[in-house]
């Protein structure tokens, strides 16, 4: 097996790097938490499928479980509400990269990643949302989500319409993951249209369709349609997702894969595996990705985590996989502040410069 093998021959180097790479962050919008917590994306977010403006009970979990210093040595501080009808919060992620390209020079590089501001407008307390996703940078001001949100008292359904991030497979903060960067379903990517959620118990369950415009201009004649069903226990989770992007002259795309995620031996774990069918123009062409992830947070406001991927462009064609491996450690040393630093190897055909790189990073994200 692919990821076995490759965990024999880094894993090594990677830990003795990790010790030389040592500063750090802990991104509270990640799926692992979810895991950690048995908990549903909505117990801490705004949005119900994951990401964005955190709820009361996500700023105080952080707060008291992530950060290395609890609420209770700090005081009172922010919990995302201003009143009972009204909260605000944002994200700002800047970065430090340098990547190694064979054949080419080291080049260094401070980044603004993302400045992001939230608004949720509670029309009508437990059952009417509104809720405003905002980029500001870098790039200039862009709408990322603008959406109205209908839902019971209990919780128990939901129905949103507008502009929205589409439910698939495991939302993970970094876009570059092949499972987010192949499949174009980021928070990089958004779409206008309506979602029904089905939440009973230990199940969550998301249907989507939205314009989909399959790369080319939207003709408001085929759509995507998005299903992302999920069952959540206290130890573990498995999902299943599935995305048809309906284009013109049959230039389709489809996607589908499991997910999930358990808690054992004190690690937290996560996977997800991608089939993408390419139909049309590109037919023929089948894709498959593989993601492997474990945390270990052993001192409380650290994380260890190391991620294995595998993608593989063409499945009629050998020898042209491409791999990443991650190695991050990763620091909350207090509310709203958190510090990431990790190491990056691509690996890919050896003609391939760009597949064949490095990257360390460190990154300050402030969040509230």
């Amino acid at each position: 097996m692919y990821l076995t093998s490759l965990i024999n021959k880094k894993l090594s180097g990677f830990l003795l790097l990790a010790c030389l790479y040592l500063v750090s962050n802990l991104t509270v919008a990640e799926p692992y938490l979810a895991v950690r917590t048995g908990q549903k994306c909505l117990a801490c977010h705004t949005n119900p499928t994951g990401g964005g403006k955190r709820t009361e009970y996500g700023h105080l979990y952080a707060q008291n479980s992530l950060s290395a210093r609890t609420l209770t040595e700090a005081g009172k501080t922010w919990n995302g509400r201003v009143n009972d009808f009204f909260g605000v919060g944002g994200d700002i992620r800047t970065n430090l990269n340098s990547t190694k390209t064979p054949n080419q020079n080291t080049n260094t590089e401070f980044t603004l990643e993302e400045a992001a501001v939230y608004l949720e407008f509670n029309v009508i307390p437990e059952h009417l949302t509104l809720y405003i996703d905002e980029k500001v940078a870098p790039g200039g001001a862009v709408n990322q989500e603008a959406w109205a949100l209908l839902k019971t008292s209990n919780n128990l359904a939901y129905l949103k319409a507008g502009r929205f991030y589409l439910p698939y497979g495991l939302r993970l903060q970094d876009d570059g993951a092949f499972t987010r960067e192949v499949t174009g379903i980021n928070f990089n990517n958004s779409d206008d249209g309506v979602e029904f959620g089905f939440e009973p118990d230990s199940w969550s369950t998301t249907l989507a369709i939205t314009n989909g415009t399959n790369g080319g201009a939207e003709n408001n004649q085929q759509k995507q349609y998005s299903l992302r069903a999920e069952y959540i226990d206290t130890a573990w989770r498995l999902g299943a997702s599935y995305n048809l992007n309906d284009g013109d002259n049959n230039d389709d795309r489809e996607l589908a894969g499991i997910f999930g995620g358990t808690h054992l031996l004190g690690i937290d774990w996560l996977f997800q595996v991608d089939k993408i069918e390419n139909q049309g123009a590109t037919s023929g062409q089948n894709q498959t990705i593989y993601y492997l992830e474990a945390n270990l947070g052993v001192i409380q406001g650290h994380n260890f985590k190391l991620s294995l991927e595998q993608f593989d462009p063409d499945t009629n064609i050998d020898e042209d996989q491409q791999s990443r491996t991650s190695l991050v450690w990763e620091y909350m040393p207090f509310e709203f502040t958190q510090i990431r630093t990790g190491y990056r190897q691509y690996d890919g055909i050896p003609q391939d410069d760009i597949q064949n790189r490095e990257q360390f990073f460190i990154q300050l994200h402030n969040y509230f």
